[in-house]
């Protein structure tokens, strides 16, 4: 055995033992010893190499020796070479299992790239003006608002959002029907309080909204979803409320068709039923006008609940729900006699950020970096993987990559072992919708299938990935596709069942 000691202050800041265990061929022993290395943790991903002439004259080795051995590496994904940049451990290297240290989830290293939905970038917060609204908002503030504060929510703020939601997305409320919230949630928790259950919901959804019910006492029970978006015809007169993103189904992409919208209502109004409509991305409309929120067909039966989180930050926690006049008392009782959960000073921010104009162009300025950045991951799919269509992509801040059918596990777990953080469509999909084990569709879409003379134009539960393009960095984006590009599946026949195990290491850098 033969035990060379690396003396570079490039590797970990300190020396790093290599054991060339055995005899043999030389450039076998060092590859082995710096797999081992990287296995064992003692480099770990992004670590940058000697030279290689410097380490063949540490380790007494010819330079072709050790260059030869790290181009291997490189090869089999195990090292990371640029020019300019010199030899790194890959980020996608093997992962590391330190000896006698057993892997608890808080030491699971975090990924590199972040391509799941559900938040806009955090560093185009719009600080400078966002900064100048709240400046004039305190200096006008009326004492009043500095006082335990009223469950209503500020009225500055909701008379700014009756003008904008009248402009915008075609709501007709006053501000006495909108009741002020910290978000979504919040709001689902308050009307699950208030109207009871049991409700019907998407067959494909936020899994933490129906947790959230469900955690009210209100279960939900899914309706299927095609092209047109929600089959609303499976509504009945024992559904309670229904939850419903008709301005763009989340996940799968696409507004509710027209007649389905008045369906909708026409359940509503004929059983008492409420519509709870989700206008959780309205503002971001791509390559057609704007959907009109279906609360404008009728405020009495349509409840639409809305936030800032898409379209400024998660972090502000506000939002709104526009509310039919009979539940405002009910939800403002439910919510407690003073404001526990939303800041006044931010609400009068946000009233004066609609009022000046801001907010109209935030949105405007964000629209068109969400457009650029869909058309990136359109463009990188067209020339990498043009045998993966995408979906859902006229709106919002996500799309859908459709899969050959099997494969939706393995390849999440191949992006994972590229460093990218992405969620296959079947995180999405309601327990309920059971698969059938002979054709595998939603057991939702089977029923409506039997039953609907329209069945035929079903689309049965298919393997995809919900892309969000909107939360990397400028810089991170196109590297963030391009780890994407090597996780999906090769052009071929589909797999008939998900490979059991994660794959292998990549190939190439």
């Amino acid at each position: 055995m033969v035990n060379s000691w690396v003396n570079s202050a490039e590797i970990l800041g300190s020396d790093l033992p290599l054991e060339l265990s055995g005899t043999g061929n030389r450039r076998a022993l060092l590859m082995d010893a710096l797999r081992e290395a990287v296995r064992s943790g003692r480099l770990a991903p992004g670590t940058r190499l000697p030279p290689y002439r410097s380490l063949a004259a540490d380790l007494g080795l010819a330079r072709n020796t050790v260059a030869d051995a790290y181009a291997e590496l490189v090869a089999e994904g195990w090292l990371a070479a640029r020019q300019g940049s010199g030899t790194r451990v890959a980020e996608r290297a093997a992962p590391v299992t330190p000896v006698h240290r057993p892997r608890t989830p808080e030491r699971v290293a975090r990924p590199v790239h972040d391509l799941v939905q559900g938040q806009p970038d955090p560093s185009v917060f719009p600080r400078t003006a966002w900064l100048a609204s709240a400046r004039r908002a305190l200096a006008a503030a009326p004492d009043d608002a500095f006082g335990p504060g009223d469950p209503h929510g500020r009225p500055e703020l909701r008379r700014a959002l009756a003008g904008y939601l009248a402009r915008v997305r075609g709501v007709r409320a006053t501000p006495e029907r909108i009741v002020l919230c910290s978000g979504a949630a919040h709001g689902l928790r308050l009307l699950a309080d208030v109207v009871g259950g049991p409700w019907a919901a998407e067959e494909y959804g936020l899994p933490f909204h129906r947790e959230l019910l469900a955690s009210h006492g209100v279960g939900t029970r899914p309706l299927g979803v095609d092209a047109d978006g929600a089959r609303v015809d499976g509504l009945t007169r024992h559904d309670r409320a229904v939850l419903l993103t008709p301005a763009h189904q989340f996940p799968t992409g696409g507004p509710l068709h027209p007649a389905r919208r008045a369906a909708v209502v026409d359940w509503a109004r004929a059983t008492g039923g409420l519509v709870v409509e989700d206008d959780y991305d309205g503002e971001f409309r791509y390559d057609r006008q704007p959907v009109g929120a279906v609360q404008g067909l009728d405020p009495e039966h349509v409840v639409l609940v809305g936030s800032v989180s898409k379209s400024l930050s998660p972090a502000l926690r506000i939002g709104w729900m526009v509310l039919p006049q009979r539940l405002v008392g009910p939800v403002v009782a439910a919510k407690g006699e003073r404001e526990q959960f939303s800041s006044a000073t931010e609400q009068l921010t946000l009233a004066d950020f609609i009022e000046s104009g801001a907010y109209d162009r935030q949105v405007r300025r964000m629209r068109q970096r969400h457009r650029r950045r869909r058309d990136q991951l359109v463009a990188a799919l067209h020339a990498r993987a043009p045998h993966v269509r995408v979906t859902g992509i006229a709106a919002g801040l996500h799309a859908v990559l459709e899969l050959p059918p099997g494969t939706e596990r393995s390849v999440v777990r191949a992006a994972a072992w590229q460093g990218l953080a992405v969620e296959g469509l079947g995180d999405y999909l309601h327990p309920g919708a059971e698969h059938s084990p002979r054709t595998g569709e939603v057991g939702a879409v089977r029923a409506a299938r039997a039953t609907s003379p329209a069945g035929d134009a079903l689309v049965p539960h298919r393997d995809g990935l919900v892309v969000g393009y909107a939360t990397p960095a400028e810089s991170a984006y196109p590297e963030a596709l391009d780890a994407l590009c090597r996780s999906l599946p090769p052009v071929g026949p589909p797999a008939a069942t998900p490979a059991p195990a994660p794959p292998p290491p990549p190939t190439a850098p």
